[in-house]
């Protein structure tokens, strides 16, 4: 379980250095002169489909833009009696899932969690649509093995602010 959790991590930091494959209205760190304006940013997100709100945080006086994700527990499913090659194989194609709705844009961040417990990781979707976001998590091989099964849920956060 460890060496898999290392392996996670280890892919999900790679993914997670290649700021080529943002999507292009995603807020990445940059001097203020270079942000798009907040009319912009929201402009974008609606034409693509995306539910936004915005707030004026009472501490700094800037607007802030909320966008809704869609965040994605997997659970351990009714199948996880496969043997250990079985098992490993699935676990190697659900990393390549992963790496691919990270590097399609599709998925902001994924990982396990550091128990056993039922709920084995989480995915956050970035995309306008509950039904796109079941989409994509229900492609996962482990899904599809019924190793894992799905539980997607809105969620809500501040566009453009980094994990701390």
């Amino acid at each position: 379980m460890k060496n898999i959790i290392v392996l996670v991590l280890a892919a999900l930091l790679f993914i997670a250095c290649k700021p080529e494959i943002q999507k292009e209205y995603i807020l990445e760190p940059c001097p203020e002169d270079e942000k798009p304006s907040v009319a912009a940013l929201k402009a974008q997100l609606t034409q693509d489909g995306f539910q936004i709100f915005d707030y004026i945080d009472p501490d700094s006086g800037d607007t802030v833009v909320m966008q809704q994700y869609y965040m994605a527990f997997l659970k351990a499913g009714p199948n996880r009696s496969q043997n250990k090659a079985e098992a490993d194989s699935l676990q190697t194609l659900h990393l390549e899932h992963l790496g691919g709705m990270y590097a399609n844009g599709y998925a902001d961040i994924s990982g396990p969690f550091g128990d056993a417990g039922e709920i084995r990781g989480v995915t956050i979707y970035n995309v306008p649509t509950l039904q796109m976001a079941d989409s994509l998590a229900n492609m996962d091989p482990m899904v599809k093995a019924g190793r894992l099964v799905i539980e997607i849920h809105p969620w809500w956060a501040a566009k453009g602010f980094p994990l701390r």
